[in-house]
């Protein structure tokens, strides 16, 4: 096995990056975080590999500064593997692609059935991947020698995958599907945070009454704010289902609490106070949340549109597997033609008059890719002007 050298200070860094400046084509790059394990999704190794420059691996923490990096690849290509995983961890740390290629979304668009990183290396080069250390805690230092060589095999093949896959791209007319694809990963704005992400808690839905989601949504609150003081994954202190156990068993004293013994977690004793005060901040609380969570702006499930909307639902049924058609056709998860939920949206809600154009435009705005829009809209504008038309249908077709 190959001894690998993980580059953990500033003059490490300048000559690495100095050696990738030189280097020719495509950058492949990797993140290993600590997730599960860490509260933050902060890297903890960052593998990088360019052609006639060789493979680095990247300590995070102690580097700090990466502007040399970023300086030598910035304006190359950088391929990555479900580049949305890994881009903001690398933003984190002020290392921005001016442009990718995505492996994985690649391999979507193609139609491969598996597109997990080991599973395209070895469709595409014939080369096996050990994946024995993907779950592991990339936040133990010193890093076992085994551990590091998976993190390089992980970009070591990753540009002769990338020329692979866009020769297969070129070859099934999708280059340009894929470069919107690809750009449209790079302008993703961060996800916004949840209204209430406390009502993620696993059994929840077996908590009844306002005053009792109170208390758990304040054992949640205190959980998060230790979990973060600690930067330790909050299961790791205090599981999901032993805070709801504390809820159910509505304990009378400190004491009570201790001796709920579904209350687990390593942190479930030693910062008993911290819970017990959660637990009365919650039961003092005039803020009570409601039964059901607010949901933003979130559609109806589909199986209630026939009674809530039966137009849309009408619409919905119609267009959906025409669109799946569509996907067939081309040779791509229906996913990744249109997603469901733009599907259901303007389904749910669609312009007038109902034109492929005034559709498109809805998509657009929806954030659908033009390609996906010249793929679908046409096909969505007629299956909704026949869903109106077909109760029509019913009455002549009875007489």
């Amino acid at each position: 096995m190959a001894e690998y050298e993980v580059i953990a200070d500033g003059a490490g860094l300048q000559h690495a990056a100095s050696a990738l400046a030189d280097g020719i084509g495509p950058v492949a790059v990797d993140v290993e975080r600590a997730s599960g394990f860490r509260y933050s999704q902060r890297a903890y190794l960052i593998q990088v590999y360019r052609r006639e420059a060789g493979l680095f691996l990247f300590d995070p923490p102690p580097i700090g500064d990466f502007a040399p990096l970023q300086a030598a690849i910035g304006d190359a290509e950088w391929v990555l593997h479900a580049a949305s995983q890994d881009l903001p961890s690398l933003r984190e740390l002020g290392l921005v692609p001016a442009s990718i290629f995505d492996t994985e979304l690649a391999s979507r668009l193609l139609g491969r059935e598996r597109v997990g990183l080991g599973a395209v290396v070895e469709e595409t080069l014939g080369i096996s991947l050990a994946k024995a250390h993907s779950a592991s805690d990339w936040s133990t230092r010193p890093l076992p020698q085994s551990w590091l060589e998976y993190a390089a095999l992980d970009v070591e093949h990753l540009v002769d995958v990338r020329d692979v896959l866009a020769q297969e791209l070129a070859k099934q007319g999708k280059t340009v599907y894929a470069a919107e694809e690809f750009q449209a990963v790079l302008d993703r704005p961060p996800r916004p945070a949840r209204e209430e992400p406390w009502r993620r808690l696993s059994g929840l839905h077996t908590v009844r009454g306002r005053r009792s989601l109170a208390i758990a949504r304040a054992l949640w609150l205190a959980r998060e704010e230790f979990a973060q003081e600690e930067d330790v994954a909050p299961g790791r202190l205090v599981p999901d289902r032993a805070l709801v156990a504390a809820v159910l068993a509505d304990p009378t004293s400190k004491a009570d609490l201790a001796r709920v013994k579904e209350f687990t977690g390593r942190a479930s004793r030693t910062q008993l106070d911290r819970w017990w005060a959660a637990i009365e901040a919650g039961r003092a609380t005039a803020e009570l949340p409601s039964e059901r969570g607010s949901g933003g702006d979130s559609l109806p499930p589909p199986r209630a549109w026939a009674d809530r909307n039966p137009a849309a639902d009408a619409r919905l049924k119609t267009a959906r597997p025409l669109v799946e058609e569509v996907a067939t056709s081309i040779g791509m998860p229906v996913e990744n033609l249109l997603t469901p939920e733009l599907l259901r949206r303007v389904a749910w809600a669609p312009p007038e008059p109902m034109t492929a154009a005034a559709i498109g435009q809805a998509l657009a705005e929806l954030g659908a890719r033009r390609w996906q829009i010249e793929q679908t809209a046409q096909v969505i504008a007629d299956a909704f002007v026949a869903s109106v038309q077909e109760p029509s249908k019913g009455p002549e077709t009875a007489s």
